[in-house]
């Protein structure tokens, strides 16, 4: 299977006509129609269903589609870090990270790092951990940054000078925005909205003293925004970490949990990870900026 071949699918996936995406790849479309039908051949399956006016794709299509640009993308991101100058510390540094004040610590460090390496550039992708971890052990992030525990045996990790603290984000109306703090028996009838990610479930799991999927969940979130519109909406409560969501002159309020529900955040890449040498900067920067941190902190 060949990356030109696959940059072709894109195109044409994206363009939604042969003609269009051979004009943009500055192709002659017999060419362009030629060679995506011995894709098909090699890959013994039709990946689209051709129409009068467009072209659109088949099931088959469709996954072929997300693993193409999984694999164009990461071809690209290697290609730039072997072009990079071996004069002037140049490159790009791919981060994923939930939704954590931890990303302030890490702005800091880039800030610092970018002062003196103006040439880096920083690509930054939101997801919960388990989409965070997909996406390192597949090549495309070179960091993530996410909750303990961390799988040890799979990735090297620095714990960052940060923690999250758990609560309840919820209208300002509820009968629980009285109170100081929620404890799990305030939560057991009430409608909930929880994090995917599988790490939290398990922490949850452990504060509530019962498997969270057999309290009422109303829904579950990737990212905390939209679940956000859907407390304000009367949907349920969000189980969520604290200043996430700024709730000053809104409708909502936050509580934490109690017994305290804290968690440590690391910072994690694949164990025996070859870096470029952008990224091996921001790992000795970010490495100084945590023992200077503690050293802050004592």
């Amino acid at each position: 299977m060949e990356v030109r071949l696959l940059r072709y699918f894109i195109a044409v996936a994206n363009q939604k006509s042969i003609s269009a995406a051979a004009q943009h790849l500055h192709l002659s479309q017999p060419s362009l129609s030629r060679q995506l039908s011995e894709f098909e051949k090699e890959l013994g399956t039709a990946l689209f269903i051709r129409g009068n006016r467009k072209i659109t794709l088949t099931d088959e299509g469709m996954f072929l589609l997300n693993k193409a640009k999984e694999i164009v993308e990461l071809v690209d991101k290697t290609e730039a870090n072997f072009n990079q100058s071996t004069e002037i510390i140049s490159g790009d540094i791919y981060i994923g990270s939930g939704e954590t004040e931890a990303m302030r610590f890490i702005a800091e460090t880039i800030k610092t790092l970018t002062e003196d390496y103006p040439s880096i550039r920083f690509h930054l992708y939101s997801g919960n951990a388990d989409d965070v971890a997909e996406k390192l052990d597949s090549g495309l992030l070179d960091f993530g940054i996410v909750i303990e525990p961390t799988d040890k045996q799979k990735y090297d990790y620095m714990q960052l000078p940060c923690t999250d603290v758990w609560g309840v984000l919820m209208r300002k109306d509820s009968p629980l925005a009285v109170k100081p703090f929620v404890q799990p028996m305030d939560l057991i009838d009430k409608p909930l909205i929880t994090s995917r990610q599988t790490a939290v479930s398990n922490e949850l799991t452990g504060w509530f003293g019962q498997n969270v999927e057999d309290l009422t969940i109303t829904g579950t979130y990737n990212l905390l925004y939209n679940a956000a519109l859907m407390v304000e909406e009367n949907i349920g409560y969000a189980l969520c970490i604290d200043r996430i969501i700024n709730t000053s002159g809104s409708n909502l309020c936050f509580k934490p949990l109690h017994p305290k529900l804290e968690v440590n955040l690391n910072i994690i890449w694949k164990k025996h990870q070859v870096f470029s040498n952008a990224a091996n900067k921001f790992l000795d920067r970010l490495r100084y900026d945590i023992n200077d941190k503690k050293i802050t902190l004592l």
